[in-house]
């Protein structure tokens, strides 16, 4: 147990680290003001015109890099500061959210996988750290439970894995889209693409930690079995 907090530890540093520069990248490029001048909404109203998708829209949300993208209401969900900011970061934010939207349109393989596993994950994550707090506890007795912990753990680590791709192909289709479309200019490109560049690195760090935590809650199960 103590070597599984360990590298919680570890992970949860890495983490810390990752966050706050991105939020620093972040930060600095909302400054930058976008030489088109448009606003996180027009950039992603257009990119979505572009790449013909009609049937998404583009609302605001509460909160500080809250952006994602709806498949179940398709709609591009942009924080106040993209929505309405003119900068390269929100330039970046939204088309990278559009991204998701033109996966959706295009039924990008691991896009769908990862939308047919959110009710899985979502049951998982409510329960998963209880029954593996309980396995721990009882796996002398009762190593089944840790067992099943186990598997519960799995499915979010797989989603977490699932969800590189997504990202990363996400982002590689703002970029193209920003480039092609000229809504960035060569010199701002590079800096939306370094946004875009630490954004991803957050679901790395976590898919990492996932894994290397399942790894761990195997080791004590098997050698639990062995020792019996």
């Amino acid at each position: 147990m103590g070597s599984i907090f360990f590298i919680s530890l570890i992970f949860l540093g890495i983490s810390f680290l990752v966050s706050s520069t991105l939020k620093g990248k972040f930060s600095r490029y909302a400054q930058i003001p976008l030489a088109k001048g448009l606003s996180g909404k027009e950039v992603a109203e257009k990119m979505l015109r572009d790449n013909g998708i009609c049937d998404v829209k583009v609302i605001s949300v509460n909160g500080y890099l809250s952006d994602h993208y709806d498949p179940f209401k398709k709609t591009v969900n942009l924080s106040p500061d993209v929505y309405e900011g003119r900068s390269i970061a929100s330039a970046a934010v939204a088309a990278h959210e559009c991204g998701h939207a033109v996966q959706h349109a295009t039924a990008y393989t691991w896009l769908m996988l990862r939308s047919r596993l959110v009710p899985f994950v979502q049951f998982s994550s409510n329960i998963v750290q209880w029954v593996l707090l309980a396995g721990i506890i009882m796996i002398n007795v009762f190593p089944t439970l840790l067992l099943g912990g186990i598997v519960l753990f799995a499915l979010t680590t797989i989603f977490s894995l699932i969800t590189l791709p997504v990202e990363f192909d996400a982002s590689n289709r703002a970029l193209a889209w920003l480039e092609r479309s000229n809504v960035t200019l060569p010199q701002e490109h590079d800096k939306a693409k370094d946004a875009l560049h630490w954004a991803a690195l957050t679901y790395v760090v976590a898919a990492l930690a996932s894994v290397a935590t399942l790894l761990q809650y195997i080791i004590i199960y098997s050698g639990n079995r062995n020792r019996r």
